[in-house]
């Protein structure tokens, strides 16, 4: 009895052999991540599980005078600061977008940024910068800390600006404010971490060996959390100082620190590690480059072009220069334990938030994207800005988050709530051929529209058809004309309950074209070698090309091999027969038929010696019905069959003096002799050349003397030496084909 097992596995092989074989209509469906990221969105996110829905309402509210936003944060009221570069600023906007510079300091970039409970604007420059506390002048009272002169002049009379702290270091890369209002400062070129107190009062918090801490964050007990550039790095830093690595991450730079109220921290990591290496990560280097070229001063020792996308000076990296192996977020849960949520080879995280649904939010470039991380592996592509880079996210009023972005600087307004109406246009298929376009079928909930066009260019923008709406409730028939290319397009409209599209599937007949042999080759001496086919995978899946490997073949003078390569627009499952015709010969004469490889070798003598052309014809019959297939031929080029050897005639000798005085003709029916050769006496084979010196005749003759080793003289009383020659002759045609003939010379 057939095991359940075995039954199954049979079946499987039928039914994966019916869908390889299946023909005539085809089916277009597109519900993965990877086919809907080739599309264009508008006000519509794509799922990593599939599908689309609504994306979160996505508006720009501010455009800056300066190329780079590095940070932003947020005051009571919903105005958002903004700390950019190109020029140096530090900008207000408020929510209705009204924007102006508050502070403009001498320094190159305001790198860092944040707000404190009184609406006191603390910013950190670079390089060589300083920590500087930006007031309203109505709230001014001074300066505080270790500087009390204003070192760079406010942009607006009504705020006042002064310098707070000075590490003394090359580069401050974040500063975070605790619960009691001390002041961490994360600096470069030391790896230090600084404390300033609500007093003014500072101090080294924490020196690690590591080159650059890159970004700060504090947890619910007042724990610093710090991420490094070098070896990717993450700290938890006690208030008293003492630290503790919690995670040393795969990527060599840890661009983004967030927190939830469940005590996760999350961190995003950049950047390849490798061993010994002490240069700056990607984000470092860019910035380093940046400052030198603005400066006029040579880029340091290992930072990237500054020139970055497209040329523009911009300190970001362009995609894969200096950030290789892309980026990667982790989760560190409340005990301890490590998680990777999301990978990605070329997107860039920069900055990581919260949405009001507590999502976790990454802002990436160098496409400008906005992910929200769900869980492992699982995430949505929400939007994609205008700028480059998604660089920070700060809270908005009613739950929406604000988020800037560099090339262009851009202040934008993400949610709280979801986009009215989105359009989301897919990708266009190359039927590669003439086709009829039938019905199409969505899985969808919600209010979900779908439109089609066609067109004959790839183009849709040249002269295609209309968008047309295809009426679901009514047979869904695309009602586009027939052509080589289509498109399909959702709407999506806010609704209870929320629209969602799982997948379309639109169905199609391509025009049958004949199959094509592109080259047919005849090899003679060459012998094929079968390769083994597998049930249900050599038919070719219907818009993949099929990939034949070269046979495996060895030299073989007896055999003639033919090989031919062919193509079906359709992806048609091909048959071929192989014909032959001799010189002279008007009617095709098969060999061999009902072949399904692309090579086929045979006995050479099966044909009489001559010369003769090939034709293989390819047929799709096995893809249509009977009377539907169609076919095509293509022939050879000559090729010659010799397998009879030569023949040796009028061979002789005689003794001349001391010298062997021979001769013999060599004749072939077929081609001319190649050359020919003698052996005396057993001895080595020596060339001889015919008559006339050029070998190049059906029939040459050969006339040759050979000298003669004197007569041996046997000892008295020893067997007596023979004085007789043996002489053996041997030609060869141009197939190589050999003939031999040997004559005896009695000796005197």
């Amino acid at each position: 009895m057939i095991s359940v097992r075995r039954t199954f596995a049979l079946l499987s092989a039928l039914f994966l052999s019916t869908v390889a074989l299946a023909e005539g209509t085809r089916i277009w469906e597109q519900s993965k991540f990877d086919d809907l990221v080739k599309g264009t969105p508008k006000g519509v996110a794509l799922r990593s599980t599939g599908g689309l829905e609504l994306a979160p309402a996505f508006k720009t509210l501010a455009t800056l005078p300066s190329t780079y936003v590095w940070a932003v944060a947020s005051d009571a009221v919903g105005n958002v600061y903004a700390a950019a570069g190109s020029p140096a600023r530090v900008y207000r906007i408020t929510p209705d977008g009204q924007s102006a510079a508050i502070f403009e300091p001498q320094e190159l970039q305001v790198q860092a940024l944040l707000v404190d409970k009184s609406g006191s604007v603390y910013a950190a420059t670079a390089p060589d910068g300083k920590v500087y506390r930006v007031v309203a002048n109505s709230a001014a009272k001074g300066g505080s800390g270790n500087a009390s002169r204003a070192d760079a002049k406010p942009a607006a009379s009504s705020w006042s600006a002064t310098a707070y702290f000075d590490p003394g270091t090359k580069y401050i890369w974040d500063i975070v404010l605790d619960g009691t209002g001390n002041l961490f400062v994360a600096t470069g070129d030391r790896g230090e971490i600084y404390k300033v107190t609500p007093s003014g009062q500072h101090s080294l918090f924490f020196k690690s060996d590591e080159v650059h801490i890159r970004v700060l964050a504090i947890d619910p007990k007042g724990n610093v959390i710090a991420g490094s550039d070098g070896s990717g790095l993450i700290y938890r830093i006690a208030p008293s100082g003492e630290a503790f690595v919690l995670y040393s991450a795969p990527k060599k730079e840890i661009t983004s620190l967030a927190l939830d109220s469940a005590g996760n921290i999350y961190a995003a990591g950049a950047g390849e590690k490798r061993p010994g290496s002490g240069a700056p990560g990607a984000m470092v280097q860019n910035m380093l480059a940046s400052a030198a070229a603005q400066s006029g001063a040579g880029a340091p020792v290992g930072a990237t072009n500054p020139a970055g996308p497209a040329g523009t000076g911009s300190p970001f990296p362009a995609p894969g220069l200096g950030a290789t192996g892309g980026s990667e977020i982790y989760r560190i849960g409340p005990d301890g334990a490590p998680t990777r949520l999301w990978t990605s080879r070329e997107d860039l995280v920069y900055s990581l938030g919260f949405d009001q649904r507590g999502r976790l939010i990454a802002g990436t470039g160098n496409r400008g994207h906005i992910f929200a991380i769900n869980g492992v592996d699982d995430f949505t592509d929400l939007v994609k800005a205008n700028g480059t880079q998604i660089t920070a996210f700060a809270n908005a009023p009613g739950g929406g988050l604000y988020a800037s972005s560099s090339n262009l600087g851009k202040i934008f307004v993400l949610g709280p709530g979801a986009e009215n109406d989105g359009t989301y246009e897919s990708d266009v298929l190359d039927a590669r051929v003439f086709s009829r376009w039938g019905r199409a079928n969505i899985r969808s909930t919600g209010n979900a529209e779908l439109f089609a066009r066609s067109g004959n260019v790839d183009n849709p923008d040249r002269n295609w058809s209309p968008w047309t709406r295809v009426d679901l409730a009514n047979g869904a028939d695309l009602r586009v004309p027939a052509a080589r290319f289509v498109q399909w397009k959702a709407v999506l409209h806010a609704n209870n309950p929320a629209p969602r599209v799982d997948s379309v599937q639109i169905y199609y007949l391509p025009k049958n074209v004949a199959p094509q042999l592109d080259d047919v080759t005849v090899q003679p001496g060459t012998r094929y070698q079968v390769i083994p086919h597998i049930t249900g995978t050599d038919a070719p899946t219907p818009g993949q090309p099929r990939f034949d490997p070269p046979p495996p073949s060895v030299r073989d003078r007896d055999s003639i091999g033919i090989r031919w390569s062919a193509h079906d627009d359709n992806d048609d499952q091909l048959e071929y027969s192989l014909y032959y015709r001799g010189d002279g010969e008007s009617r095709w004469l098969l060999l061999k038929d009902n072949l399904s490889d692309h090579y086929y070798s045979f006995d050479a003598s099966l044909l009489p010696d001559g010369g003769y052309t090939a034709m293989v014809e390819a047929s799709d019959s096995p893809s249509h019905s009977p009377g539907e297939a169609l076919s095509s031929r293509r022939e050879s080029a000559r090729f010659e069959v010799d397998t009879t050897p030569p023949a040796i005639s009028g061979i002789g000798a005689v003794v001349d003096g001391n010298q062997l005085h021979a001769h013999f003709r060599a004749t072939d029916s077929f081609s001319p002799i190649k050359r020919a050769e003698y052996s005396l006496d057993a001895g080595d084979w020596q060339f001889v050349e015919p008559v006339g010196q050029l070998s190049d005749s059906k029939v040459e003759e050969y006339d040759f003397r050979v000298p003669l080793m004197a007569p041996a003289v046997a000892p008295t009383g020893s067997i007596p030496v023979s004085n007789d020659h043996v002489l053996v002759v041997r030609a060869y045609d141009r197939f190589d084909n050999l003939a031999t003939a040997k004559v005896v010379i009695r000796g005197k």
